[in-house]
Protein backbone atom coordinates (compact mmCIF):
# COMPACT_ATOMS: atom_id res chain seq x y z
CA UNK A 1 0.00 0.00 0.00
CA UNK A 2 2.12 2.90 -1.09
CA UNK A 3 1.64 6.53 -1.90
CA UNK A 4 4.41 6.62 -4.49
CA UNK A 5 5.09 4.48 -7.57
CA UNK A 6 8.71 4.21 -6.41
CA UNK A 7 7.99 2.68 -3.05
CA UNK A 8 8.54 -0.86 -1.75
CA UNK A 9 11.28 0.61 -1.38
CA UNK A 10 12.65 1.53 -4.76
CA UNK A 11 12.06 -0.14 -8.08
CA UNK A 12 13.67 -3.54 -7.80
CA UNK A 13 16.58 -4.32 -10.01
CA UNK A 14 16.44 -7.71 -11.61
CA UNK A 15 17.92 -10.22 -9.22
CA UNK A 16 20.69 -12.45 -10.45
CA UNK A 17 18.78 -15.73 -10.53
CA UNK A 18 18.77 -17.09 -7.01
CA UNK A 19 17.19 -20.53 -7.25
CA UNK A 20 14.77 -21.89 -4.76
CA UNK A 21 17.49 -24.23 -3.54
CA UNK A 22 17.09 -27.29 -1.43
CA UNK A 23 14.28 -26.64 1.02
CA UNK A 24 15.28 -28.62 4.05
CA UNK A 25 12.13 -27.52 5.77
CA UNK A 26 11.13 -30.48 7.89
CA UNK A 27 7.49 -29.43 7.40
CA UNK A 28 4.44 -31.55 8.02
CA UNK A 29 1.99 -31.48 5.14
CA UNK A 30 -1.35 -30.05 6.13
CA UNK A 31 -3.50 -32.31 4.00
CA UNK A 32 -1.35 -35.25 2.93
CA UNK A 33 0.87 -37.17 5.37
CA UNK A 34 3.25 -38.02 2.54
CA UNK A 35 3.63 -34.37 1.59
CA UNK A 36 2.30 -34.70 -1.95
CA UNK A 37 0.82 -31.66 -3.63
CA UNK A 38 -2.07 -31.85 -6.04
CA UNK A 39 -3.40 -29.43 -8.62
CA UNK A 40 -7.04 -28.45 -8.72
CA UNK A 41 -8.26 -26.21 -11.49
CA UNK A 42 -11.99 -26.91 -11.24
CA UNK A 43 -14.39 -24.40 -9.69
CA UNK A 44 -16.69 -25.42 -6.89
CA UNK A 45 -18.38 -22.38 -5.45
CA UNK A 46 -20.12 -22.75 -2.11
CA UNK A 47 -20.16 -21.80 1.53
CA UNK A 48 -17.85 -24.52 2.83
CA UNK A 49 -20.52 -26.08 5.02
CA UNK A 50 -21.63 -28.31 2.15
CA UNK A 51 -18.09 -29.12 1.07
CA UNK A 52 -18.04 -26.30 -1.48
CA UNK A 53 -15.17 -23.89 -1.79
CA UNK A 54 -15.01 -21.07 0.79
CA UNK A 55 -12.72 -18.13 1.45
CA UNK A 56 -12.67 -17.71 5.21
CA UNK A 57 -12.47 -14.53 7.24
CA UNK A 58 -9.15 -13.58 8.80
CA UNK A 59 -10.58 -13.80 12.33
CA UNK A 60 -11.18 -17.55 11.96
CA UNK A 61 -8.79 -20.12 13.43
CA UNK A 62 -5.25 -20.18 12.04
CA UNK A 63 -2.68 -22.95 11.75
CA UNK A 64 0.16 -20.46 11.39
CA UNK A 65 1.16 -17.07 10.04
CA UNK A 66 3.55 -16.81 7.11
CA UNK A 67 6.04 -13.94 6.78
CA UNK A 68 9.05 -13.15 4.58
CA UNK A 69 12.50 -11.75 5.33
CA UNK A 70 13.52 -8.71 3.22
CA UNK A 71 16.47 -9.87 1.16
CA UNK A 72 18.13 -7.11 -0.81
CA UNK A 73 20.08 -3.92 -0.18
CA UNK A 74 19.26 -3.00 -3.79
CA UNK A 75 15.69 -2.44 -2.65
CA UNK A 76 16.04 -0.96 0.81
CA UNK A 77 19.56 0.49 0.75
CA UNK A 78 20.62 1.90 4.09
CA UNK A 79 17.12 1.24 5.49
CA UNK A 80 17.49 -2.54 5.25
CA UNK A 81 18.63 -3.03 8.89
CA UNK A 82 15.67 -0.97 10.14
CA UNK A 83 13.08 -2.80 8.05
CA UNK A 84 14.53 -6.15 9.13
CA UNK A 85 14.26 -5.01 12.73
CA UNK A 86 10.59 -4.16 12.16
CA UNK A 87 9.92 -7.56 10.59
CA UNK A 88 11.71 -9.38 13.41
CA UNK A 89 9.74 -7.46 16.06
CA UNK A 90 6.45 -8.15 14.32
CA UNK A 91 7.24 -11.84 13.85
CA UNK A 92 8.17 -12.19 17.52
CA UNK A 93 4.99 -10.42 18.65
CA UNK A 94 2.78 -12.75 16.61
CA UNK A 95 4.81 -15.85 17.55
CA UNK A 96 4.08 -15.17 21.21
CA UNK A 97 0.45 -15.99 20.41
CA UNK A 98 0.44 -18.37 17.40
CA UNK A 99 2.98 -20.24 15.23
CA UNK A 100 4.91 -18.10 12.76
CA UNK A 101 6.86 -19.43 9.78
CA UNK A 102 9.20 -16.89 8.21
CA UNK A 103 10.66 -17.52 4.76
CA UNK A 104 14.24 -16.32 4.33
CA UNK A 105 16.50 -16.51 1.30
CA UNK A 106 19.01 -19.38 1.68
CA UNK A 107 22.15 -17.93 3.23
CA UNK A 108 20.13 -15.36 5.17
CA UNK A 109 18.07 -17.80 7.23
CA UNK A 110 20.55 -18.05 10.11
CA UNK A 111 20.70 -14.27 10.51
CA UNK A 112 16.92 -14.08 10.30
CA UNK A 113 16.55 -16.73 12.99
CA UNK A 114 18.90 -14.84 15.29
CA UNK A 115 16.97 -11.63 14.75
CA UNK A 116 13.51 -13.13 15.24
CA UNK A 117 14.22 -15.41 18.19
CA UNK A 118 13.57 -19.07 18.81
CA UNK A 119 9.76 -18.76 18.88
CA UNK A 120 9.73 -18.01 15.13
CA UNK A 121 10.27 -20.89 12.70
CA UNK A 122 12.60 -19.70 9.93
CA UNK A 123 12.78 -21.77 6.74
CA UNK A 124 15.24 -21.38 3.83
CA UNK A 125 13.18 -20.40 0.80
CA UNK A 126 14.14 -17.97 -1.95
CA UNK A 127 12.26 -14.68 -1.51
CA UNK A 128 12.86 -11.16 -2.72
CA UNK A 129 11.08 -9.02 -0.16
CA UNK A 130 8.80 -8.92 2.86
CA UNK A 131 5.36 -8.70 1.20
CA UNK A 132 4.00 -12.12 2.17
CA UNK A 133 0.37 -10.98 1.91
CA UNK A 134 0.78 -10.65 -1.84
CA UNK A 135 3.12 -13.54 -2.64
CA UNK A 136 1.73 -16.38 -0.50
CA UNK A 137 -1.29 -18.26 -1.94
CA UNK A 138 -4.80 -17.15 -1.03
CA UNK A 139 -6.05 -20.09 1.02
CA UNK A 140 -9.56 -21.49 0.76
CA UNK A 141 -11.37 -24.42 2.33
CA UNK A 142 -13.00 -27.11 0.26
CA UNK A 143 -14.17 -30.57 1.22
CA UNK A 144 -12.61 -30.34 4.67
CA UNK A 145 -9.17 -29.43 3.29
CA UNK A 146 -7.20 -26.24 2.85
CA UNK A 147 -6.28 -25.42 -0.75
CA UNK A 148 -4.26 -22.52 -2.12
CA UNK A 149 -5.10 -20.25 -5.05
CA UNK A 150 -1.98 -19.17 -6.92
CA UNK A 151 -2.72 -15.71 -8.29
CA UNK A 152 0.43 -15.52 -10.42
CA UNK A 153 2.16 -12.65 -8.61
CA UNK A 154 3.90 -10.37 -11.14
CA UNK A 155 5.25 -7.52 -9.04
CA UNK A 156 2.01 -5.48 -8.92
CA UNK A 157 1.60 -5.29 -12.65
CA UNK A 158 5.27 -5.66 -13.59
CA UNK A 159 6.21 -2.49 -11.71
CA UNK A 160 9.02 -4.38 -9.95
CA UNK A 161 10.97 -7.53 -10.77
CA UNK A 162 10.25 -10.35 -8.28
CA UNK A 163 11.72 -13.51 -9.84
CA UNK A 164 11.72 -15.41 -6.54
CA UNK A 165 8.54 -13.99 -5.05
CA UNK A 166 6.68 -15.03 -8.19
CA UNK A 167 7.43 -18.66 -7.30
CA UNK A 168 6.61 -18.50 -3.59
CA UNK A 169 2.97 -19.58 -3.93
CA UNK A 170 3.74 -22.74 -5.88
CA UNK A 171 6.76 -23.62 -3.72
CA UNK A 172 4.90 -23.28 -0.41
CA UNK A 173 2.01 -25.39 -1.67
CA UNK A 174 4.36 -28.12 -2.82
CA UNK A 175 6.27 -28.17 0.46
CA UNK A 176 3.13 -28.32 2.59
CA UNK A 177 1.35 -30.79 0.33
CA UNK A 178 -1.53 -28.38 -0.23
CA UNK A 179 -3.56 -28.57 -3.42
CA UNK A 180 -2.83 -25.74 -5.84
CA UNK A 181 -5.81 -24.07 -7.49
CA UNK A 182 -4.88 -22.59 -10.84
CA UNK A 183 -6.42 -19.40 -12.19
CA UNK A 184 -5.62 -17.19 -15.18
CA UNK A 185 -6.02 -14.12 -12.97
CA UNK A 186 -3.10 -12.04 -11.80
CA UNK A 187 -3.76 -10.55 -8.37
CA UNK A 188 -2.35 -10.26 -4.87
CA UNK A 189 -3.62 -11.26 -1.45
CA UNK A 190 -3.90 -7.61 -0.46
CA UNK A 191 -6.42 -7.20 -3.27
CA UNK A 192 -9.14 -9.06 -1.37
CA UNK A 193 -11.23 -8.50 1.73
CA UNK A 194 -13.93 -10.97 2.84
CA UNK A 195 -16.41 -11.57 5.62
CA UNK A 196 -16.03 -15.36 5.33
CA UNK A 197 -19.70 -15.66 4.38
CA UNK A 198 -19.41 -15.21 0.64
CA UNK A 199 -18.79 -11.46 0.35
CA UNK A 200 -15.67 -10.21 -1.42
CA UNK A 201 -14.65 -6.54 -1.57
CA UNK A 202 -11.90 -5.29 -3.87
CA UNK A 203 -10.79 -2.31 -5.92
CA UNK A 204 -11.36 -2.28 -9.64
CA UNK A 205 -8.09 -0.41 -10.13
CA UNK A 206 -6.00 -3.34 -8.86
CA UNK A 207 -7.61 -6.10 -10.95
CA UNK A 208 -9.41 -4.63 -13.94
CA UNK A 209 -6.11 -3.36 -15.18
CA UNK A 210 -4.07 -4.13 -18.28
CA UNK A 211 -0.92 -4.51 -16.17
CA UNK A 212 -2.42 -7.64 -14.62
CA UNK A 213 -5.39 -8.90 -16.57
CA UNK A 214 -5.39 -7.58 -20.13
CA UNK A 215 -8.29 -8.57 -22.35
CA UNK A 216 -10.48 -9.47 -19.36
CA UNK A 217 -13.59 -7.47 -18.53
CA UNK A 218 -14.80 -6.82 -15.00
CA UNK A 219 -17.51 -9.44 -15.55
CA UNK A 220 -14.87 -11.96 -16.68
CA UNK A 221 -12.78 -11.27 -13.60
CA UNK A 222 -15.76 -11.45 -11.24
CA UNK A 223 -16.82 -14.82 -12.63
CA UNK A 224 -13.31 -16.20 -12.22
CA UNK A 225 -13.04 -14.87 -8.65
CA UNK A 226 -16.32 -16.53 -7.72
CA UNK A 227 -15.05 -19.81 -9.11
CA UNK A 228 -11.56 -19.62 -7.61
CA UNK A 229 -12.53 -18.35 -4.16
CA UNK A 230 -16.05 -19.69 -3.73
CA UNK A 231 -17.54 -16.25 -3.05
CA UNK A 232 -21.06 -15.34 -4.13
CA UNK A 233 -21.16 -11.53 -3.89
CA UNK A 234 -18.47 -9.15 -5.17
CA UNK A 235 -18.50 -5.49 -4.15
CA UNK A 236 -16.37 -3.36 -6.45
CA UNK A 237 -14.74 -0.17 -5.22
CA UNK A 238 -13.14 2.11 -7.80
CA UNK A 239 -9.70 2.65 -6.24
CA UNK A 240 -7.11 4.70 -8.13
CA UNK A 241 -4.82 3.43 -10.87
CA UNK A 242 -1.18 4.27 -11.26
CA UNK A 243 -0.60 6.45 -8.20
CA UNK A 244 0.72 3.79 -5.86
CA UNK A 245 2.49 0.57 -6.65
CA UNK A 246 -0.47 -1.67 -5.78
CA UNK A 247 -3.03 0.39 -7.70
CA UNK A 248 -4.87 0.93 -4.40
CA UNK A 249 -5.17 -2.41 -2.65
CA UNK A 250 -8.31 -2.74 -0.59
CA UNK A 251 -6.48 -3.81 2.61
CA UNK A 252 -5.21 -0.28 3.18
CA UNK A 253 -8.65 1.15 2.51
CA UNK A 254 -11.30 -0.90 4.34
CA UNK A 255 -11.49 -4.08 6.43
CA UNK A 256 -14.21 -6.34 7.76
CA UNK A 257 -14.21 -6.71 11.54
CA UNK A 258 -17.39 -8.82 11.63
CA UNK A 259 -19.98 -9.95 9.11
CA UNK A 260 -21.77 -6.83 7.97
CA UNK A 261 -19.34 -4.42 9.69
CA UNK A 262 -16.39 -2.68 8.05
CA UNK A 263 -13.80 -0.17 9.16
CA UNK A 264 -12.99 2.48 6.57
CA UNK A 265 -9.88 4.65 6.37
CA UNK A 266 -10.43 8.38 6.92
CA UNK A 267 -7.82 11.01 6.15
CA UNK A 268 -6.69 13.34 8.90
CA UNK A 269 -8.62 16.63 8.60
CA UNK A 270 -6.92 19.23 6.44
CA UNK A 271 -4.46 16.90 4.73
CA UNK A 272 -4.16 17.14 0.94
CA UNK A 273 -6.21 14.65 -1.07
CA UNK A 274 -4.25 11.59 -2.14
CA UNK A 275 -4.86 8.13 -3.57
CA UNK A 276 -6.23 6.81 -0.27
CA UNK A 277 -8.51 9.70 0.67
CA UNK A 278 -9.98 9.75 -2.82
CA UNK A 279 -10.44 5.98 -2.73
CA UNK A 280 -12.03 6.18 0.73
CA UNK A 281 -14.52 8.85 -0.34
CA UNK A 282 -15.66 6.71 -3.25
CA UNK A 283 -15.70 3.55 -1.13
CA UNK A 284 -17.93 5.23 1.45
CA UNK A 285 -20.44 6.17 -1.25
CA UNK A 286 -20.59 2.54 -2.39
CA UNK A 287 -20.58 0.81 0.99
CA UNK A 288 -23.30 2.98 2.56
CA UNK A 289 -25.84 1.44 0.18
CA UNK A 290 -24.24 -1.99 -0.22
CA UNK A 291 -25.54 -5.32 0.99
CA UNK A 292 -23.44 -8.39 1.69
CA UNK A 293 -23.89 -11.94 0.38
CA UNK A 294 -26.65 -12.49 2.93
CA UNK A 295 -28.57 -9.46 1.71
CA UNK A 296 -27.75 -7.48 4.87
CA UNK A 297 -26.79 -3.81 4.81
CA UNK A 298 -23.18 -3.08 5.71
CA UNK A 299 -22.33 -0.88 8.67
CA UNK A 300 -19.42 1.48 7.95
CA UNK A 301 -17.24 2.82 10.77
CA UNK A 302 -14.64 5.41 9.79
CA UNK A 303 -11.26 5.22 11.51
CA UNK A 304 -9.21 8.43 11.20
CA UNK A 305 -5.53 8.46 10.34
CA UNK A 306 -3.05 10.02 12.81
CA UNK A 307 -1.91 13.62 12.68
CA UNK A 308 0.92 13.66 10.11
CA UNK A 309 2.74 16.23 12.26
CA UNK A 310 2.88 13.78 15.18
CA UNK A 311 3.84 10.51 13.52
CA UNK A 312 7.37 9.22 14.11
CA UNK A 313 7.89 7.88 10.59
CA UNK A 314 8.94 9.84 7.54
CA UNK A 315 8.92 9.67 3.77
CA UNK A 316 6.61 10.47 0.87
CA UNK A 317 5.49 6.84 0.66
CA UNK A 318 4.75 6.51 4.39
CA UNK A 319 1.49 4.64 4.97
CA UNK A 320 -0.37 5.98 7.99
CA UNK A 321 -3.61 4.05 7.59
CA UNK A 322 -4.70 1.92 10.54
CA UNK A 323 -6.54 -0.37 8.10
CA UNK A 324 -3.44 -2.44 7.48
CA UNK A 325 -3.80 -4.39 10.74
CA UNK A 326 -3.57 -8.18 11.03
CA UNK A 327 -6.08 -10.39 12.86
CA UNK A 328 -4.13 -13.24 14.43
CA UNK A 329 -5.47 -16.24 16.27
CA UNK A 330 -5.14 -14.69 19.72
CA UNK A 331 -4.13 -11.15 18.92
CA UNK A 332 -4.83 -8.22 16.64
CA UNK A 333 -1.68 -6.42 15.47
CA UNK A 334 -2.07 -2.72 14.86
CA UNK A 335 0.50 -0.14 13.71
CA UNK A 336 1.63 2.47 16.23
CA UNK A 337 2.44 5.75 14.50
CA UNK A 338 3.29 8.11 17.36
CA UNK A 339 0.12 10.20 17.56
CA UNK A 340 -0.90 8.87 20.96
CA UNK A 341 -4.48 10.05 20.79
CA UNK A 342 -5.09 8.50 17.36
CA UNK A 343 -3.13 5.34 18.23
CA UNK A 344 -5.18 4.86 21.40
CA UNK A 345 -8.46 5.47 19.58
CA UNK A 346 -7.61 2.90 16.92
CA UNK A 347 -6.67 0.40 19.62
CA UNK A 348 -9.97 0.92 21.43
CA UNK A 349 -11.96 0.46 18.22
CA UNK A 350 -10.22 -2.85 17.55
CA UNK A 351 -10.70 -3.96 21.18
CA UNK A 352 -14.43 -3.29 20.87
CA UNK A 353 -14.69 -5.59 17.88
CA UNK A 354 -12.25 -8.26 19.10
CA UNK A 355 -12.82 -8.41 22.87
CA UNK A 356 -11.37 -11.92 23.15
CA UNK A 357 -8.09 -11.00 21.46
CA UNK A 358 -5.25 -8.89 22.76
CA UNK A 359 -4.74 -5.78 20.64
CA UNK A 360 -1.00 -5.35 20.21
CA UNK A 361 0.42 -2.07 18.93
CA UNK A 362 3.62 -2.51 16.93
CA UNK A 363 5.91 0.24 15.67
CA UNK A 364 6.66 -0.35 11.98
CA UNK A 365 8.06 2.98 10.78
CA UNK A 366 10.55 1.40 8.38
CA UNK A 367 7.94 -0.89 6.79
CA UNK A 368 5.45 1.97 6.51
CA UNK A 369 8.08 4.23 4.94
CA UNK A 370 8.47 1.58 2.25
CA UNK A 371 4.79 1.79 1.38
CA UNK A 372 3.32 -1.08 3.41
CA UNK A 373 2.02 -2.22 6.73
CA UNK A 374 1.44 -5.12 9.08
CA UNK A 375 -1.19 -6.82 6.92
CA UNK A 376 1.08 -6.53 3.88
CA UNK A 377 3.81 -8.43 5.76
CA UNK A 378 1.66 -11.32 7.06
CA UNK A 379 -0.47 -14.10 5.60
CA UNK A 380 -2.59 -16.54 7.60
CA UNK A 381 -2.84 -20.27 6.92
CA UNK A 382 -6.36 -21.20 8.05
CA UNK A 383 -7.27 -24.32 9.98
CA UNK A 384 -9.92 -26.50 8.38
CA UNK A 385 -13.33 -26.66 10.01
CA UNK A 386 -13.88 -30.35 9.54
Amino acid sequence: MSRSPLSRRTLLRSFAGVGAGALALGLTACNDPEGRAETDAGPSAGTGADGGRRLGAEWEKHTRTFMSWPASEDVWGEDLPAVRKDIASLAAAIAAREPVTLMARPGQDVRAQQACGEDVEVIPLAVDDLWARDTVPVFVEEGGKVKGVDFNFNGWGDKQAHPNDGKVARTLLEEYGIARIETPLVAEGGSFETDGLGTLVLTESSLVNDNRNPDMTRDDIEAELKAALGVTKVIWLAGVRGEDITDAHVDCLMRFVAPGVVLLDKAFPGTPADVWSRSADQAKSVLKDATDARGKKIEVIELPQPDPDLITGTGDAFVSSYMNFYIGGNGVYLPRFGDERADDHAREVLKEHFPDREVVSVRIDAIAAGGGGIHCATHDLPAVSG
